[in-house]
């Protein structure tokens, strides 16, 4: 059997590409393993304190969507729309923001920006629990409507609402590239 030029190229190709490391596994998915060492509020819930791996979401839609795990990744804890949040500098490590608190309260999380990222994603609460947190922060917090299934977050309205709990611009919230 003869072999010519162009068949051993698409070979060579063929198996350099099956035998090519994985190595930005964890950049597309921003894979992050989080340990906290008390409550924080997140949309929906407060998580205890613990370890947790945050993901995101591989979907289609143009919508960002976190996913939080336990430590070993076997069951969903949580899942959190976000929308972007753009900052100049660049960090090396993980980032988490929390929204100000009372001092009976636990921290919400406010942002959370992966390193090597000039954009980060900022949380979005469902209503009545950004209403709280709004109010107790003093400052304006992303809400939604509606339910917090994952399917059902690629459609969900989101605004923000200010401490009277009344609907704001996300751009009263969310600081954009343009800033």
């Amino acid at each position: 059997m003869f072999i010519n030029r162009s068949q051993t190229l698409l070979c060579a190709a063929l198996l350099a590409t099956s035998m090519a490391p994985r190595i930005f596994a964890d950049e597309a998915d921003k894979k992050t393993d989080v340990t906290i060492s008390g409550p924080i509020e997140v949309p929906g819930r407060v998580l205890p304190e613990g370890s947790y791996v945050f993901k995101l979401l591989d979907s289609q839609s143009d919508r960002n969507i976190l996913e939080i795990f336990d430590k070993n990744e076997q069951h969903l804890v949580t899942t959190v729309l976000a929308v972007p949040n753009y900052k100049l500098r660049t960090a090396s490590k993980p980032i988490i923001t929390f929204e100000e608190r009372a001092a009976d309260s636990p921290e919400a999380i406010k942002a959370f920006f992966y390193p090597g990222d000039n954009y980060g994603l900022q949380f979005v609460y469902p209503h009545d629990q950004a209403v709280k947190i709004a109010k107790r922060a003093n400052q304006n917090v992303l809400a939604m409507r509606g339910s917090t299934n994952g399917h059902d977050m690629k459609s969900a309205e989101v605004t923000g609402v200010n401490p009277s709990g009344e609907s704001v611009p996300i751009s009263g919230v969310v600081q954009s590239k343009q800033q």
